[in-house]
């Protein structure tokens, strides 16, 4: 075997790639080495960017949440005030309407008396004038009716004068 060249070719082919992975291994594995350390560092710089880009959205959605909270609790207090006055016009809108009705009705009941009251003065009026011919009728004579008549035209007269 030490006299065979296969041998001694297979040696020097073996040290050769020994001395070669020897000086030239520790400068692969160091450049890898760095390389992924270099990538790893790009990662973290990545990652801190991303977390940094997310904290000052959250921070913008906060600020944003809290401004609509804000301007929520704003308008609903607007709502309140606002119903607040337009159920204050309403109930004194309502209360003039109110008024306004019972005046009429009374108005109403006034005439409806003053009315009611005229007609039965009409009709006693015409029941004592209708009683008074009844009875004029039946008591006077001939003779008292140009006795009265002659007075009334006597009358007219002096009034007239």
């Amino acid at each position: 075997m030490f006299h065979d060249p296969t041998f001694w070719v297979a040696v020097a082919f073996v040290a050769f790639v020994g001395v070669a992975i020897y000086y030239k291994a520790p400068g692969m594995l160091a450049k890898l080495l760095d390389e992924r350390a270099e990538k790893i560092r790009k990662d973290l710089d990545e990652a801190r960017r991303l977390r940094e880009e997310a904290e000052k959205l959250f921070a913008d959605y906060e600020a944003k949440s809290k401004a609509a909270r804000q301007e929520a609790e704003a308008i609903i207090a607007q709502a309140r005030a606002t119903a607040e006055r337009e159920a204050k016009t309403a109930e004194a809108a309502l209360g003039q309407a109110l008024d306004r009705r019972v005046k009429n009705a009374q108005a109403k009941i006034a005439q409806a008396e003053a009315q009611a009251v005229a007609e039965v003065r009409t009709a006693a009026v015409e029941v004592a004038i209708a009683a008074a011919r009844r009875v004029v009728a039946e008591s006077l004579t001939s003779d008292d009716a140009t006795r009265l008549i002659d007075r009334s035209i006597s009358d007219l007269n002096r009034q007239l004068n």
